[in-house]
């Protein structure tokens, strides 16, 4: 169990949040936005007063809905994390590509954690999808096996 966080602590915690380099996004049972950080209000272009309270699947329809529920609902039953890496599964939100001039990708590679969120009794409630941007890895990953294929002349 974590430790317990002091209340006047509290606003560095939600400031960090909100800074991280990653998406955050909390997830009830049901599927609605509880927590939304600026990574995702950027990258998507809605801010958390379009999606708070919203049904993650209706807010992005292309997600493939079977697939995101097989993980959440494994996280939700077993309490522990789950993952999917960029090279499964290219990314979970298609998020334009924020490094135009310098990236070849049209979209951003992500990897993505989903966390068990326990309530106050110990019971899962909610998760945390945490969305990480892997765009440079992908890039480098494809320039190294270009330049590592033998050239004939």
């Amino acid at each position: 169990m974590p430790a317990q966080i002091d209340f006047k602590e509290l606003h560095w915690l939600l400031d960090i949040v909100q800074c991280l380099d990653v998406g955050v996004v909390v997830l009830d049972r049901q599927y609605h936005v509880e927590v939304w950080n600026s990574f995702m209000e950027n990258h998507s272009g809605l801010g958390p007063d379009r999606v708070h309270g919203k049904n993650f699947f209706e807010l992005f329809p292309e997600i493939d809905r079977n697939w995101l529920r097989r993980k959440v609902d494994s996280v939700l039953q077993l309490g522990t994390r789950a993952f999917s890496l960029w090279e499964q599964r290219p990314y979970l939100i298609r998020f334009d590509n924020y490094r135009p001039i310098t990236g070849e990708e049209d979209f951003m590679y992500q990897n993505l954690t989903v966390l068990p969120l326990a309530a106050a009794g110990g019971k899962v409630e909610r998760v945390c999808l945490v969305i990480t941007d892997m765009t440079e890895v992908a890039r480098l990953k494809r320039q190294l096996a270009e330049t590592s294929r033998p050239r004939f002349l």
